[in-house]
C-alpha cells in the first residue's frame, strides 16, 4: 500500500505565519493542473504498482479548485494508479470556501475526510494571523460539510499566538471540543523566516509568548482533549477512536508516498525526492522538458536511521526496538540506546515493552531529544 499527496499552491491571501510554498497568483492555474497530470503520468511507476490507500490534497488552499478541476485530476489519477483500495481521501479547505453543494460534489467524487484550517475561535486572533475567515464561518462550514454527508472532519488550531493567554487558549480548546469533530491538530506558533509575523517580532511590534507559557498551553490541550475522548497518537495530533489520519500516519510508519506538484516531497524507502518550489518553473519543466524539476537524495543506512528516529518518536507508540536492531544494525541500535540513557534517567524517555517513547514531560522538548539520538558523522 502507498499514499499520494497533491500540492495545490494557490491562496486567496497569504497568512501572516505561513512559510509553506504558496502563491496568490492564479493566472496559471490551468497550466498547473496540466502539469500535475503530466507528472502523475511520468511517475506512475514510482510506487511500483502499489495500491493507493490514502490520497491527500494539501496546500496552499485546495478549496480554491473548482469541482471541474478535481474531476480532471481524479480522472488522471484513475488512469495511472490503482485507487480500488482507497480508504481515505482528504481535502484541505478554508472555512469561507465551503458550501454544502461544493462539499456534496466532492463527496460524490470519493472525498471522505475534510481537514479545515480553523486556527482560532477568536476573530481578533484570526485578524492577527491574516486569516480570511471568521469564527461564524467555521460553524457554518462544519454544518455544510456534515449536511453533504462527510462525517470525518479534522480541524487545525494554533497556540502561542501574540498576546494569547492561557484562559483564551482554554476557551479555544473548549470550543473545538464542542464542535464535535473527529480529529484535532494543534501546533505551537513558529516564527518562520520570511513570514510576516517573524518580521513583526524582529521589529518589536509583537511579543512572542514565552516558551514556558506555550508548554502550559500544550499541557492544557492534552489534558482537556483526553477528558473529551481524544487520544493523542502523535505529538501534534489527537483523534477520536478509529479516526486517526491514515495519510499522516503513513509518513511516520515509513509507508512509501508520491508527492506531486510544486514543492511536493516523495519517499520510496530508498530515496527522497522534492520538487522545485516555484509553480512557473514547475509548469515549464513538466510541459517542455521534465529535467530539472526536482532534486533527489539517495538514503544511506545512517540517513534512514535518522528518519526512523524522527518519525517513530513523533508517535505515542514510539520506536520499536527490535525493528531498530533488525533494520539498522547492532551498531546503530547500541548508539541509539546509549544516547537515550540520560533522557531515560531524566524521565524524558521511557523504555518499556520493547519500545522507546517520549514521556509526557519529554514531548514538549522532543526536538532536542530526537536530535541527540540521530547519527552524526
Amino acid at each position: 500500500m502507498a499514499s499520494i499527496y497533491i500540492h495545490i499552491p494557490f491562496c486567496e491571501s497569504r497568512c501572516a505565519y505561513c512559510a509553506f510554498y504558496s502563491s496568490t497568483y492564479r493566472g496559471n492555474k490551468d497550466g498547473y493542473l496540466s502539469a500535475l497530470c503530466r507528472e502523475l503520468e511520468l511517475r506512475r511507476d514510482y510506487l511500483s504498482g502499489a495500491s493507493i490507500r490514502t490520497l491527500y490534497f494539501g496546500g496552499g488552499t485546495p478549496s480554491l479548485l473548482s469541482v471541474e478541476d478535481y474531476s480532471l485530476l481524479i480522472d488522471c489519477l484513475n488512469r495511472f494508479y490503482d485507487l480500488s483500495s482507497l480508504e481515505e481521501f482528504t481535502v484541505e479547505v478554508n472555512p469561507d470556501d465551503v458550501t454544502q453543494e461544493y462539499m456534496r460534489q466532492l463527496a460524490a467524487m470519493g472525498v471522505n475526510r475534510i481537514s479545515m484550517g480553523v486556527q482560532s475561535f477568536h476573530d481578533e486572533d484570526l485578524r492577527v494571523m491574516g486569516r480570511r475567515h471568521s469564527v461564524k464561518q467555521v460553524y457554518q462550514a462544519v454544518e455544510a460539510i456534515r449536511r453533504a454527508g462527510i462525517e470525518n472532519i479534522s480541524i487545525d488550531l494554533i497556540y502561542g499566538l501574540p498576546g494569547q493567554t492561557l484562559n483564551a487558549w482554554r476557551d479555544n480548546v473548549s470550543k473545538a471540543v464542542a464542535l464535535d469533530v473527529q480529529h484535532i491538530s494543534a501546533y505551537s506558533l513558529t516564527y518562520e523566516e520570511g513570514s510576516k509575523l517573524s518580521r513583526l517580532a524582529r521589529s518589536g511590534a509583537i511579543q512572542p509568548v514565552e516558551e514556558d507559557e506555550c508548554a502550559e498551553m500544550f499541557a492544557l490541550l492534552r489534558s482537556d482533549l483526553q477528558k473529551a475522548g481524544f487520544a493523542q497518537y502523535e505529538i501534534s495530533n489527537f483523534a477520536k477512536e478509529g479516526k486517526e489520519s491514515k495519510h499522516n500516519s503513513s509518513y511516520w510508519d515509513g509507508t512509501p508516498y508520491l508527492g506531486v506538484g510544486a514543492s511536493a516531497h516523495s519517499f520510496n524507502g530508498l530515496s527522497r525526492q522534492w520538487n522545485v518550489a516555484n509553480s512557473r518553473i514547475y509548469i515549464d519543466k513538466m510541459m517542455h522538458g521534465v529535467d530539472g524539476y526536482y532534486e533527489l537524495e539517495d538514503l544511506d543506512l545512517e540517513t534512514r536511521y535518522n528518519d526512523f528516529v524522527l518519525t517513530t518518536l513523533r508517535t505515542m507508540k514510539g520506536m520499536e526496538l527490535n525493528l531498530l536492531k533488525s533494520r539498522f544494525t547492532t551498531k546503530l541500535y547500541d548508539y541509539c540506546l546509549s544516547n537515550a540513557l540520560k533522557y531515560i534517567k531524566e524521565g524524558l524517555l521511557v523504555q518499556e515493552n520493547g519500545f522507546l517513547r517520549l514521556s509526557e514531560s519529554g514531548i514538549f522538548v522532543s526536538d532536542g531529544i530526537m536530535s541527540d539520538l540521530m547519527w552524526v558523522e
